[in-house]
């Protein structure tokens, strides 16, 4: 219990530590008006096509909307690649505001076509919103704790805005009608931009070394995916779990007209019971966080989202669908909050735009064929075998891929032993987390016995060392001075490009880690706070102090 508070403190304090970060807090608010505005949508252009049109109108809207989105996707995603995420989010923010604003004129002026036309342009403008978002909250986000924190704040806005939204669109319908929603609507864009605006802009990662850099849209993220096993491990995962979630949606309704015999208002009695699972699950997702166990993160949600349909199935009780549906929303938010942090702590910076957009078309068409396969399914094999088959599918994934999803967090991009001696050093500390994550891949492992000698007074500075286990001497003209650790030397050769000031010897067996110098300057200098504080250091210590 007390390790488990103790994560928790961890976890908030985390949470705290992203929304204290001016810039990720401006991400998150803007992505909250950017989830109010599309829930919404979603609500009016129903409503507007079935009072112009019928159901048939809004299969037909939903069906262009959703089709067009998943065709788009991967290649409007290369944006956030090719320029700056921040400008891509703003011009994505203000093309839907203007497209709103013409769908409240078309509205007034009666031309439903031109409403439907610009409701598809909406959906299409959206989909490079959210992988430019992703991509660049990991370049934000300066620990995988931080990272973590900053999705549960936007699955917690996503939720907000899936609940709040809808409510605010039919409210502003009964009181003013379509242009009154539609230009309300576009308030809530604005909003979302007026946030995007002050976010402080960031360099663009460099592509490693097998990417191709002219590589455009779709190419280079599925390039990407294929190169990386865990990438194609964890979009796989969440694809399969939206397949399922496009089967849930189908399943809420027969669950409470024909298993529950609960009529209509049972539709969204249970959609409210996983609305608030997802809001727990947000929670969870938190707390869990101290653990630093994303990939177990993973596996607990395809278990909860999955599971509770089959149990369901077996015990047909209202009270068991209540209870089996909030943990469905509890595993809804831990599977997207994991997979979404795994996918952006194993996607190269450089193209991390295009994987989101490879993730957002597989997850697209994942909810198509969930929702196209499962009244099949229940015609085929009735209600509850057909809830406790596709109820199976991912408890069996999440046993399947358990032994890579146990070790994921070991394994993304870098493990936590060389992300801590990154730590080690304050102005390396201060980066964000995909230029510590890029550091800690280059570090070599260093042995010394004691009385070896690290390197000499005069020899040129090639390397930053840090110091893991033992301790060293330098040996400085006033005398000797002792590093333990963890510490790190070698910092002064490299910032003031001058020959090495000491001499520095193993005071007894040492561990160490060597930062290629070329790899240090770069992160260094690119990074205002961090040169900064690195100056600060050096001074402190001054040249007569460290190598």
């Amino acid at each position: 219990m007390r390790v488990l508070r103790r994560q928790l403190a961890e976890s908030v304090e985390a949470l705290h530590g992203a929304l204290r970060n001016p810039a990720i807090r401006r991400v998150e608010l803007a992505y909250l008006g950017s989830a109010l505005a599309l829930y919404a949508n979603m609500v009016v252009v129903a409503v507007y096509a079935y009072r112009h049109g019928g159901a048939t109108t809004v299969g037909f809207v939903v069906l262009a909307r959703m089709g067009t989105a998943a065709l788009t996707a991967p290649f409007l995603s290369s944006f956030a690649d090719r320029y700056p995420q921040r400008r891509v989010m703003l011009v994505s923010d203000l093309g839907r505001v203007a497209a709103v604003a013409g769908m409240a004129v078309a509205a007034g002026a009666g031309v439903p076509i031109l409403v439907y036309v610009l409701a598809v342009t909406v959906s299409v403008m959206s989909t490079c919103f959210r992988p430019a978002e992703a991509s660049l909250v990991a370049q934000l986000a300066e620990t995988p704790e931080e990272l973590t924190a900053a999705n549960v704040c936007a699955s917690t806005f996503d939720s907000v805005g899936a609940f709040s939204g809808p409510a605010l669109g039919a409210l502003f319908l009964a009181v003013g009608g379509p242009k009154v929603a539609f230009a309300a609507i576009a308030v809530a864009y604005v909003w979302s931009a007026s946030f995007v605006a002050r976010i402080p802009a960031t360099g663009r990662a460099g592509l490693p070394e097998h990417v191709d850099e002219t590589a455009e849209g779709l190419a280079a993220g599925l390039r990407a995916v294929r190169d990386e096993p865990r990438l194609k491990l964890f979009i796989g995962l969440y694809g399969i779990q939206t397949v399922v979630g496009g089967a849930f949606s189908v399943f809420v309704v027969v669950i409470a007209l024909h298993v529950l015999s609960l009529g209509n208002a049972g539709v969204g009695f249970l959609q409210a019971a996983t609305g608030v699972g997802s809001v727990l699950g947000a929670a969870l997702a938190l707390a869990l966080a101290g653990r630093r166990r994303t990939g177990g993160d993973l596996a607990l949600g395809l278990v909860c989202f999955g599971a509770p349909l089959a149990l369901v199935a077996a015990v047909p009780r209202t009270w068991v669908a209540v209870l089996a549906l909030g943990v469905i929303g509890i595993g809804n938010s831990l599977v997207d909050i994991s997979a979404v942090t795994l996918v952006q702590r194993n996607a190269p910076p450089a193209v991390a735009g295009r994987v989101f957009g490879v993730l957002e078309a597989t997850l697209v068409g994942a909810i198509g064929i969930g929702a196209v396969v499962t009244p099949l399914l229940v015609h085929a094999f009735g209600a509850r075998w057909a809830l406790a088959v596709v109820g199976a599918v991912l408890p069996v994934a999440a046993v399947l891929g358990w032994r890579a999803l146990s070790v994921a967090d070991a394994g993304a991009v870098v493990s936590e032993e060389r992300l801590a001696a990154i730590a080690a050093v304050p102005f390396l500390d201060v980066l964000p987390l995909h230029a510590k994550e890029a550091l800690a891949s280059a570090l070599e492992p260093v042995e010394l016995a004691a009385g070896a000698t690290l390197f000499s007074q005069g020899q040129p500075g090639d390397q930053l060392y840090i110091l893991t286990r033992g301790a060293l001497e330098i040996e400085l003209p006033d005398g000797v001075k002792r590093e333990e650790a963890p510490g790190f030397v070698g910092e002064i050769a490299l910032l003031r490009d001058v020959p090495r000031t000491a001499t520095v010897r193993a005071a007894s067996e040492v561990q160490l880690w060597a930062l290629p110098g070329a790899a240090f300057l770069d992160a260094v200098a690119g990074h205002a706070r961090s040169s900064s504080t690195a100056d600060a250091l050096v001074a402190s210590r001054g040249l007569a102090v460290s190598a």
